[in-house]
């Protein structure tokens, strides 16, 4: 041991305290150790570019706007980023801004509105928002030039977000003719709205990686896909912004990160706690006892003596 804490052994009571103080640390970073493992990492909150488990990002040319391309942009949030997760990614500044930035429980789920800030500077307007949910929904219009019966619309994903897994889907617009897409997406299927869809999983994007998806087609009906095919009943995942659910958001209760920030708080006050109740008792046992009543002490040595007495029994010098 130290001289530090030999000297605080040597007290009355020192050892004892000295001892339960070093349990009480232990125990105290025993009980804290879930709290900082479920505190999101400094790095995610500041950049705001949690891991996503997927992405999907789906090309609309023509759908229910002439002229321009809706984009739309599904992101999971990775399972082990905790909620509200701090999401920032840019979109093109020709597309005006969001027509809508919702949030879902999962895939496909009921879509909540959710409030964003926006900030414009060169080719891109960048969003950031807080998800409650592991699912975040944008949506966007592109221009597109549709002056010649021969059409084209490049999209360019930049890569800010990481995902384990990219997809791609494309919808046909209706009445058109050789199209093609590049990278390729071989998988193609008829959705419930009545149009066509190609589609293909690319695997895995790290953040900063581009992806440019080209799409070429001939078209020569101005009207768009929902004036000519009259969509009745679109799959829940592919509803347009005007069916998105509006209103307040349903509480998604209390993030692990604000279940942290009260385990800590609480911990610090149980052992605050606790060391104040050790102080006081081990002071209180090491505290003289009250000498009795009349007693008094030899000058020379400090032996007890009693009334009456000459000579201090301890030592024989004279009392005074």
């Amino acid at each position: 041991m130290t001289d530090a804490v030999r000297r605080n052994a040597a007290r009355p009571g020192g050892a004892p305290v000295y001892f339960a103080s070093r349990i009480l640390t232990l125990i105290l970073a025993v009980m804290l150790l879930p709290a900082f493992a479920a505190a999101p990492s400094a790095r995610d909150v500041a950049k705001g570019k949690p891991r996503l488990a997927s992405l999907q990002i789906e090309i609309w040319p023509e759908f229910d706007r002439p002229a321009a391309a809706l984009v739309i942009l599904k992101g999971e949030i990775a399972a082990g980023v905790p909620l509200p997760a701090a999401v920032s990614l840019r979109i093109p500044a020709a597309s005006g801004g969001p027509t809508a930035v919702a949030s879902s429980a999962t895939m496909g789920g009921n879509l909540a509105n959710m409030k964003y800030d926006r900030k414009d500077a060169g080719d891109f307007i960048t969003l950031t928002f807080d998800a409650p949910e592991r699912v975040f929904h944008v949506e966007f219009y592109d221009p597109l030039v549709t002056t010649a019966a021969g059409r084209s619309y490049t999209y360019a994903w930049t890569g800010d977000l990481a995902a384990d897994r990219l997809n791609v889907v494309v919808q046909e617009p209706a009445t058109a003719s050789d199209l093609s897409v590049q990278p390729p997406l071989d998988a193609a299927a008829a959705g419930p709205d009545g149009l066509r869809y190609r589609s293909a999983e690319l695997g895995a994007f790290q953040a900063g990686k581009r992806l440019e998806v080209k799409v070429r087609y001939t078209k020569t009906d101005p009207r768009t896909s929902v004036e000519i095919v009259k969509p009745k009943s679109p799959d829940a995942s592919q509803l347009p912004t005007a069916q998105l659910k509006t209103g307040p958001f349903d509480n998604p209760g209390p993030s692990k990160a604000e279940l942290a920030i009260w385990l800590v708080g609480s911990v610090a006050a149980l052992g605050l706690g606790i060391w104040a109740a050790m102080m006081w008792w081990y002071g209180r046992k090491g505290l003289p006892e009250s000498p009795p009543s009349g007693a008094r002490f030899c000058r020379k040595c400090g032996a007890p003596s009693t009334r009456g007495d000459r000579f201090c029994s301890k030592c024989g010098a004279k009392l005074a």
